[in-house]
C-alpha cells in the first residue's frame, strides 16, 4: 500500500518541475519516474492524479501525461455584503427564528494542530476502525451485478432486513429506511415530526449535532434533565403538559455525552408518558455496538418493546466503522413512515447503492463480529486507563458515573472552574477536550468537559494526555493533585 507522505512529497517535486516543459509538453513516463525517484507504481499513479485534479497536468490514455493550459487569473471576488442582509431578513416572521450554528459540531470534527492528542473526536481512531474489512467488503460490493444502479429509494431489502434484525421486536424490513447516517436520519427525523416553531423535548446535556439540527429546522428545543438512569420521567411529563410538544428526542443507550443507559422501571414510564402526550419519542441507538467488554447484556431497544408506533428509532453504523462509511437506518412504523421516507428523497433521493453494498457485504463477513468483539475489549482498557490517569494525577476532574459503553468521559473540574477556559488551557497544553456547554440547550448547571478516549492511537497517549493536563489546566486552573482552587486561579 502506497504511503501518503510519498505521494505528498512526489507530487511536490513534479510540480516544482513542470517550468521545464512547455505548455503541451510531455513528461517522463510511469516507468521513468518510478526509476528516478525509487517509488511504488502507485505511488507515481496518485501523484499524477493529484496534479491532474490540479489542473497542472493532462492525462491522455495510450499516450502519456502533458503539461496543461495555464489557468487564466482568478476574477475579482466581487462584493458579497449585500448577503449579510439578505440573510439576517431570512428569518423575519417566523415564531421561532432558524440559527444555522455548527460550532458545538465542529469542535469534534475539526483537525487540532500537529502533536495535540485528540481528547474531542466524535469517532475511532483508524487504528479501531475495521479498514482491511472495509477495503474487501468494498472491493466486493465493486463486483456485484448491479451495483451502479439505481437502488430503491427506502434501501436495500437486504441492508433493510438487517437493520431490523439487529433493532429487534416487531420491527420488520418494510419498516426501515436507509439513510446516509445517524446525522441524517436525525434530521430527517426532526422534520418530518416537528413543524417550524415547534418545542422539541432534548435530554439535557444531550448531542450538539442535534441541538443544531433542531435550530436550524425553526424548532426550539426544550430541556429535560438526565441524571445516572437515565431521563427523569417527572420532568418528561411536565415538560410534556406545559410545551405541548410532540416529540421527544433521547440515546437510552449510553448516553452522550453522560454514559447514562435509561433504568429498566423507566423504560416503559417514557413510552406510557409520550404515548399519553401522543407524542413521539425518537430513540437515537447510536452506540449499541460500542458497549465496553464489562457493560454485560444490553437492554432491547425501546423500538422493541413499542407496540403503538410512539418510537421513531434512529441507528448507524458509522460510528463503529469509520466516518466515511455513512450508513445509517430509520425505523417506524404506521403512517409516518411515508412522511420519513417523503422528506428522503425530497431532500438526497436515496442512499448511493455501491455504500449500501459495501455495508451489507461488511456486517456479513466473519470479520464483523471479531472486529465488535475487539473494539469493546479495547474501549474498555481506554476507559480504564484513562479514568485511572484522572484519579491519580488529576483528582478534581472529577468523573461521577464511568460508562460501560461509549467513547467519552463526562467530567467536571469543580471549583467553579469555566469549561471553555479549561478548554483553551488544555489547547496550549497539548490537549483538544470539548467544552460541556454546547451540550446544554439553557443554561447549564455547572462547568463539564468531554473526554474522548476513541480518537486516539492508543493507551499511552491517554496517559500522556492527563499528564499535560496536569501541568497546564490542572496547575493553572487549580484542578490538579492538591486541593481546590488557588486564589488567583
Amino acid at each position: 500500500m502506497y504511503e501518503r507522505s510519498s505521494v505528498v512529497e512526489l507530487a511536490e517535486s513534479l510540480r516544482g518541475e513542470l517550468n521545464r516543459y512547455s505548455v503541451g509538453g510531455k513528461l517522463p513516463s510511469s516507468r521513468a519516474l518510478v526509476e528516478r525517484y525509487r517509488v511504488s507504481p502507485v505511488t507515481v499513479s496518485r501523484a499524477l492524479a493529484q496534479l491532474a485534479a490540479e489542473g497542472l497536468v493532462v492525462t491522455r490514455p495510450g499516450a502519456g501525461v502533458f503539461r496543461a493550459q495555464p489557468r487564466a487569473q482568478a476574477p475579482d471576488p466581487g462584493d458579497t455584503s449585500w448577503q449579510a442582509v439578505a440573510l439576517s431578513a431570512e428569518g423575519a416572521g417566523e415564531v421561532v427564528p432558524r440559527s444555522v450554528d455548527a460550532s458545538g459540531v465542529m469542535v469534534t470534527l475539526a483537525a487540532p494542530p500537529a502533536g495535540v492528542i485528540e481528547l474531542h473526536s466524535g469517532y475511532l481512531h483508524s487504528s479501531l476502525q475495521p479498514e482491511r474489512a472495509m477495503a474487501a467488503a468494498l472491493a466486493r460490493a465493486g463486483r456485484r451485478p448491479g451495483v451502479w444502479g439505481r437502488p430503491p429509494v427506502e434501501g436495500l431489502a437486504e441492508l433493510r432486513d438487517w437493520f431490523a434484525r439487529e433493532i429487534g421486536g416487531a420491527v420488520g424490513a418494510a419498516d426501515v429506511l436507509v439513510t446516509s447516517g445517524g446525522q441524517s436520519a436525525l434530521t430527517t427525523a426532526l422534520r418530518a415530526l416537528a413543524p417550524p416553531g415547534a418545542p422539541i423535548l432534548v435530554e439535557s446535556p444531550t448531542y450538539p449535532g442535534l441541538l443544531a439540527i433542531a435550530r436550524a429546522s425553526g424548532c426550539r428545543p426544550v430541556p429535560v434533565p438526565v441524571d445516572e438512569r437515565g431521563v427523569r420521567p417527572e420532568l418528561l411529563a411536565a415538560a410534556f403538559e406545559a410545551t405541548g410538544a410532540r416529540v421527544f428526542v433521547c440515546q437510552p443507550l449510553f448516553q452522550n455525552p453522560t454514559g447514562a443507559v435509561l433504568s429498566d422501571e423507566r423504560r416503559g414510564e417514557v413510552l406510557r408518558i409520550a404515548r399519553a402526550a401522543g407524542a413521539f419519542v425518537v430513540e437515537d441507538d447510536y452506540a449499541r455496538a460500542l458497549a465496553h467488554e464489562d457493560a454485560g447484556p444490553l437492554p432491547a431497544t425501546l423500538a422493541a418493546e413499542d407496540g403503538d408506533g410512539v418510537v421513531v428509532h434512529v441507528r448507524s453504523l458509522t460510528k463503529v466503522t469509520s466516518p466515511s462509511l455513512r450508513v445509517g437506518a430509520l425505523a417506524a412504523r404506521g403512517p409516518v413512515f411515508d412522511r420519513l421516507r417523503a422528506i428522503q428523497v425530497v431532500d438526497s433521493f436515496f442512499v448511493p447503492r455501491p455504500l449500501q453494498e459495501a455495508a451489507l457485504e461488511l456486517v456479513g463477513a466473519p470479520a464483523w463480529p471479531r472486529h465488535l468483539k475487539a473494539v469493546a475489549t479495547e474501549l474498555r482498557h481506554r476507559r480504564d486507563v484513562l479514568a485511572g490517569a484522572l484519579r491519580r494525577d488529576l483528582p478534581r476532574l472529577e468523573v461521577p458515573h464511568p460508562p460501560l459503553g461509549g467513547y467519552q468521559l463526562w467530567a467536571r473540574p469543580g471549583g467553579g472552574v469555566d469549561d471553555v477556559a479549561f478548554a483553551a488551557a488544555a489547547l496550549r497544553a497539548g490537549v483538544a477536550v470539548a467544552p460541556g456547554r454546547a451540550y446544554f440547550c439553557a443554561e447549564p448547571p455547572g462547568p463539564f468537559v468531554r473526554l474522548s478516549f476513541a480518537g486516539v492511537a492508543g493507551a499511552g497517549e491517554l496517559t500522556e494526555a492527563v499528564r499535560r493536563l496536569r501541568s497546564g489546566p490542572g496547575d493553572a486552573l487549580g484542578v490538579g493533585v492538591g486541593g481546590g482552587l488557588r486564589p488567583d486561579a
